[in-house]
């Protein structure tokens, strides 16, 4: 098994929401905003080349919105997802499963594009299937007034319609050994209803996509909380079990959000779980201190 951190682009989002009732004058401290207020973003993705199976985790907001939508984000840098997948020598027909932890567009918005003739929409991997659980799907059909405008109809149906969309099966545990993607799955449902975050087993390490229960390094503290969050309350008891047993277990974080700090490792102090040390991903399994 390899493993291969995809970068599909940045964006930026307001501070104040990222960390909701965090003071800007705390997470002003590791997440310094412009003079808008907006705080620097990645959409970091995971590829995993698995003998004949190439997983991709997430896949970014894709390209098919129109520029006032993508105006609201605020993009930078010059990433994109095929040159990402195309400097570890792979291209997105290559993809044989797409596996989405939640179907907000920052996440998912990459797996539908538009057709040749831009008249209606396809998938963007064509040979790929798409990986959603059946409850997140129910709930991204049918959102609440508060999350509608992160589930978007032309994310998602397209999916259904292509043929190409299938559905984990939820354990009652909140732990699922998926073997079909060999992959364990954590269930979350502070951010949003059903959110999976894998934990995949590498070179003796357990590496777990955190995606949106911590977005950066500045969201460890078990206070700092998204504002985006459907159920923070929610969020404060998962993030807490996750924290403990990442310290205890050694876990390695791969951020998808943090546009400056791809991968982490946590420890106990006085205060409670803290970040440990940084790394790049090229550098995490090679570190002696690990």
């Amino acid at each position: 098994m390899q493993l291969y951190p995809i970068e599909t682009g940045n964006f930026k989002l307001d501070g104040g929401a990222m960390f909701g009732v965090v003071p800007k004058s705390l997470w002003n401290r590791t997440n310094p905003s412009d003079a808008n207020n907006m705080i620097e973003l990645a959409m970091r993705c995971l590829l995993i080349e698995d003998g004949d199976r190439l997983i991709l985790i997430d896949n970014g907001l894709g390209n098919k919105q129109s520029e006032k939508f993508f105006g609201y984000y605020h993009l930078w840098g010059d990433h994109s997802l095929d040159k990402s997948l195309k400097k570890h020598g792979f291209h997105r027909d290559d993809i044989t499963d797409v596996f989405m932890t939640h179907l907000h567009f920052d996440h998912c918005g990459g797996s539908i594009q538009w057709n040749k003739d831009r008249t209606g929409y396809e998938p963007a991997f064509k040979n790929a299937r798409f990986w959603t659980n059946e409850d997140h799907w129910q709930w991204a059909l049918e959102p609440n007034q508060r999350e509608k405008a992160s589930f978007l109809k032309e994310n998602l149906l397209p999916m259904q319609e292509s043929g190409q969309l299938n559905f984990i099966k939820k354990a009652q545990a909140p732990y699922l050994n998926c073997s079909d993607l060999d992959f364990g799955i954590l269930f979350v449902n502070g951010h949003t209803e059903k959110q999976m975050l894998p934990h995949i087993k590498y070179k003796g390490k357990t590496v777990v996509f955190v995606a949106d229960l911590i977005p950066t390094v500045g969201h460890i503290p078990l206070p700092y909380v998204m504002g985006y969050d459907m159920r923070p309350l929610v969020t404060l008891d998962e993030k807490g079990t996750f924290l403990n047993e990442a310290a205890e277990k050694g876990y390695v974080l791969f951020f998808e959000h943090d546009a400056h700090n791809e991968m982490c490792t946590l420890k106990r102090t006085e205060k409670g779980v803290r970040l440990d040390q940084t790394f790049k991903f090229e550098e995490v399994f090679a570190a002696s201190s690990l």
